[in-house]
């Protein structure tokens, strides 16, 4: 299924709506934090990358109800889209280095 995905629509043009997705959902988390929960913009940015990578200082929380809810869906639906931006990528690299190993092997 990866690679028919791959042929039918390009890698980069995955690696390119994976990367959007990740800025909007950022940005969506950025903007949710500073309206609802009154962060400052530079709070509200760092509490979505926090959040997102699964690191959790603890020096911030939301305080509301509706941030609490926010959050909780906001972090199934992120680290599903991280995993899949950064999964690919890995995979991407990985397959660039076996080929290179590969054709290193074959002129030997």
């Amino acid at each position: 299924m990866y690679q028919s995905l791959v042929d039918e629509i390009g890698l980069k043009s995955i690696f390119l709506y994976l990367t959007a997705l990740v800025v909007v959902t950022l940005g969506i988390g950025t903007v949710f934090y500073h309206y609802v929960e009154g962060f400052s913009w530079i709070d509200a940015y760092y509490f979505s990358v926090v959040t997102l990578a699964t690191v959790g200082y603890g020096d911030m929380a939301p305080r509301t109800v509706p941030g609490k809810i926010f959050t909780t869906l906001y972090i199934f639906a992120g680290v599903g889209i991280l995993a899949t931006y950064f999964s690919l990528l890995f995979r991407v690299r990985a397959e660039k280095r076996i080929k290179r190993f590969e054709e290193h092997k074959n002129d030997a």
